[in-house]
């Protein structure tokens, strides 16, 4: 391994909590020394939950063995693979998951057949017997078995077997929303069980790690807005679940209300009028329920939510009545699970009129490819990069080394003003400015010193935008919004990049490139 290589890991593991640590080497060597078997008997007695779907999964299941996840359909021409990979490790996943037994549209005698399936191939599996796929799989099985009063006791059997796998290898060497989803599924088995080991680890995971996550403005401290609305969608899910089974007296419940109103709050707070999240972090289209299918849900279980201000979470979004403006200046996220961060210190989405026009160029894989790299990269973002250094260091899928701190902010209705230190490497502070008016935002970009690098600032705009270049200023099609950009830019280009529209999904759109020196002014009239 050369020494490049080795500073890299440092930076990256010098984050890491030491239960992290300890519980990837402790795993590595357990699952290589012990075969241990995971089986437990059926409790005597238990009573079927009681269960009614307030929210279903988009079809992801079609006759004749036809699975369609991430944006890629296949079907199986004899028996159903549960290892096919052909597609990579998110799809085998999502195949794993069994989403698609709480779709729209999904049959009692398919969904047990599609279970029994599963269950005959149980010691061929190698992603099911994952963790984070057992989780999910486990709340899928327990909601479909109990709205549908299945009693079926080699099912029970099997679904009881994979809760003791999965307490047994919880995933601490992760953590984040991974140890979390553990935890929410471990509270439905639980239920479904009335198994009290099951019972206690979901209650500990759930209260610490809620308690963690969930921040103070109401944001995942994850801080990607999809997977925001895949927690809140959990959430919801044990908070009805315990509201409407009383088997611990509702322990849980005035707990899980609390999180949940705090973090619908913010999830209002940051959604656009026109229904869309901001793309940042990992988010992107059709993964989680939309903000709107959360709202209803959430109000079929009674809940109220107040307005909230933006804090912890590092993003800040001005609406006026004509656009929205939302805007990063936060640092990166929690620093042990950095999972899902980009290099996008001082990003910006811009929804004119309640549509996109300067956009997050999304996500569309993650896959450990070029592709992956680009798209966390700083280039692919609206904000400046020096040479060819990214603000911070994102590498290997979903692990970052060096990391861009936020080192200065003021803030005030109208205006904000940050400072970050991602490029100390060279010794050059980048600051960014944030004014809003009612026709005009104007962003003013300044380096603490000159570089003989290049300085490119970079906008990327949805495929629905074209535009063209008149001197400094670029004017955009349509919605009578134009951009001017300080005398002295040495160059402005027009280029094209892919724009995710989901995953193995993209579209292709414009985007300008801005070289400059020290200091940049953009006015963006609307």
């Amino acid at each position: 391994m050369d020494r490049d290589k080795v500073i890299l890991l440092i930076h990256t593991v010098k984050y890491l909590k030491l239960k992290q640590v300890y519980y990837r080497l402790y795993y590595l060597i357990k699952d290589k020394i012990f075969n241990k078997k995971y089986h437990k008997n059926l409790p005597n007695h238990f009573k079927l939950l009681k269960w009614e779907d307030l929210f279903l999964y988009q079809n992801s299941f079609f006759d004749k063995k036809t699975f369609l996840f991430l944006n890629i359909e296949h079907t199986f021409e004899n028996e159903i693979d549960w290892n096919f990979s052909e597609y990579g490790k998110l799809w085998t996943f999502n195949l794993n998951y069994f989403d698609f037994l709480n779709q729209e549209s999904i049959t009692i005698k398919k969904g047990v057949s599609l279970i029994k399936d599963y269950i005959s191939n149980k010691d061929l599996l190698k992603d099911g017997k994952e963790s984070y796929t057992i989780s999910l799989r486990g709340i899928n099985w327990v909601k479909f078995l109990s709205k549908n009063n299945i009693r079926n006791q080699s099912i029970n059997q099997t679904l009881y077997n994979h809760y003791q796998r999965l307490l047994f290898n919880q995933e601490l060497h992760f953590l984040g929303n991974h140890y979390l989803e553990n935890g929410f599924s471990l509270l439905f088995g639980a239920y479904y069980f009335q198994d009290e080991k099951l019972y206690k680890s979901a209650k500990k995971i759930l209260k610490e790690e809620l308690e963690e996550e969930i921040l103070k403005d109401g944001g995942h401290f994850e801080l990607s807005p999809m997977y925001h609305q895949t927690i809140l969608h959990r959430v919801l899910d044990c908070y009805n679940l315990v509201k409407h089974n009383h088997w611990k007296s509702n322990e849980l419940e005035l707990f899980l209300e609390q999180k949940a109103i705090n973090m619908l709050s913010w999830l209002e707070k940051v959604t656009f009028k026109n229904g869309n999240i901001p793309m940042v972090n990992d988010s992107t289209y059709g993964i989680a329920p939309t903000s709107k299918e959360l709202f209803n849900y959430a109000k079929l279980l009674k809940l109220s939510w107040s307005k909230t201000k933006l804090s912890d979470s590092g993003y800040r979004k001005i609406s006026n009545d004509n656009y929205e403006l939302f805007v990063d200046v936060g640092h990166i996220g929690v620093s042990y699970q950095p999972a899902h961060v980009h290099s996008d210190t001082f990003n910006f989405e811009l929804y004119v009129n309640g549509t996109p026009v300067i956009v997050d160029t999304g996500t569309s894989t993650y896959e450990k490819n070029e592709l992956r790299q680009l798209q966390r990269s700083t280039e692919s973002h609206n904000t400046v990069k020096i040479g060819n250094i990214n603000q911070s260091q994102v590498w290997s899928g979903f692990r970052v080394a060096e990391r861009a701190k936020i080192v200065y902010l003021k803030e005030s209705s109208k205006k904000i003003e940050a400072t970050h230190d991602g490029y100390k490497k060279l010794n050059i502070l980048h600051t960014r400015k944030f004014i809003s008016k009612d026709k005009e935002i104007i962003i003013e970009d300044k380096l603490s010193k000159n570089t003989n690098n290049k300085v490119k600032a970079f906008l990327h705009f949805h495929p629905s935008i074209s535009i063209s270049k008149k001197k400094n200023s670029v004017i955009l099609s349509g919605n009578k919004v134009s951009i001017t950009f300080s005398e002295d830019v040495n160059k402005i280009n027009i280029l094209e990049y892919d724009y995710a529209l989901g995953f193995n999904k993209t579209a292709k759109a414009q985007m300008i490139e801005i070289e400059f020196i020290k200091m940049l002014k953009t006015q963006i009239f609307l």
